[in-house]
């Protein structure tokens, strides 16, 4: 009889990757955690670090020093090595860098036969997300890219101190690339089932004038705003992972806007972009269609053709 384990392989020591394995590890999502990087002594440091926590947390999670040659019996990858952006530059710039990085980790862990799913972290997200799909050749649910989900949550948190509620009381989703041209569609945003256009009318003394092209700049720039701050963003980016690997694991059929593979969704098809889908043990199993208006489907669109701008940029490195 073989109990299976639930094992997480992190490849890339920084601080997402780390802050990803600590997330891991203190809400004891999976059983073991193994962390692979280029400076073999990073990762022995992270992982003797993280070692020294479990005598104060709920459960032991097993901590390891990895290789590729572990990766074949895991069930969940997740990818957080990537070119970070320079000073004045943006996520698409570092495309040709990633690529070339994302290659080198993923070439050897389907050499071992690797059937899992794989979470990618590294920017730029859609494009690194859609590569790792065409030359791991998994199925489509099993290889998910982060995605907007990140942005949702910072859209959702300006809009509750906005409105003064708890931020998990907002419904709302930034879709298409994590970057500049994500849009939201405001015609499907509520707080606890009342519409945002409702309790923008029905709250003027609250809330005043609403600049909603001034809030979809503010979720862009969010990250940009602790990157220039900190040289890093990690927490946030860690606990959005975490509660992705957590949806998997317990199956719980959660929506959650990430970067999938759209094939007629949205009239959108061969592109990954950010979209409410449905994860469970299975991945992303399916995609929300939410019904947008012409001018949300529009915005949307737009930023998908721009993700397939730089995916076919990608064909051309031929890497």
């Amino acid at each position: 009889m073989r109990i299976s384990k639930r094992k997480v392989v992190i490849v890339g020591c920084g601080l997402v990757g780390s802050s990803t394995a600590f997330s891991l590890v203190t809400q004891g999502i999976c059983d073991e955690v193994l962390m692979i990087d280029i400076n073999k002594e990073k990762a022995l440091g992270e992982v003797l670090d993280l070692r020294d926590s479990i005598q104060y947390l709920a459960q032991n999670v097993k901590v390891k020093v990895g290789t590729y040659d572990d990766c074949g019996d895991a069930d969940i990858i997740v990818i957080t090595a990537g070119a970070p952006p320079k000073k004045g530059e943006n996520r698409l710039d570092t495309l040709e860098a990633s690529v070339r990085i994302c290659k080198s980790i993923v070439d050897p862990i389907m050499e071992r036969g690797f059937d899992g799913i794989f979470i990618v972290i590294s920017n730029p997200v859609d494009i690194i997300a859609h590569y790792v799909y065409k030359i791991s050749g998994l199925p489509k649910n099993q290889v998910i890219g982060t995605g907007t989900a990140l942005d949702s949550a910072r859209l959702k948190n300006f809009i509750a101190e906005m409105v003064h509620v708890d931020p998990r009381s907002v419904h709302a989703y930034s879709m298409g690339e994590h970057g500049d041209s994500q849009m939201v569609p405001w015609s499907t945003v509520t707080i606890e089932g009342k519409q945002f256009y409702d309790v923008i009318q029905d709250n003027k003394n609250l809330v005043g004038d609403v600049d909603l092209d001034e809030l979809v700049s503010k979720t862009v720039k969010g990250g940009w705003e602790i990157y220039n701050r900190k040289g890093t963003t990690c927490y946030g980016i860690a606990s959005t992972c975490a509660g992705i690997i957590k949806t998997i694991f317990q199956d719980e059929n959660k929506i959650i806007p990430v970067s999938t593979l759209l094939e007629g969704e949205y009239g959108e098809k061969g592109v990954f972009a950010g979209v409410p889908a449905i994860l469970n043990r299975n991945g992303a199993a399916d995609v929300l269609e939410i019904h947008m208006t012409g001018n949300e489907l529009t915005r949307f669109k737009e930023s998908a053709a721009l993700i397939r701008k730089y995916i076919e940029k990608v064909a051309e490195l031929n890497i």
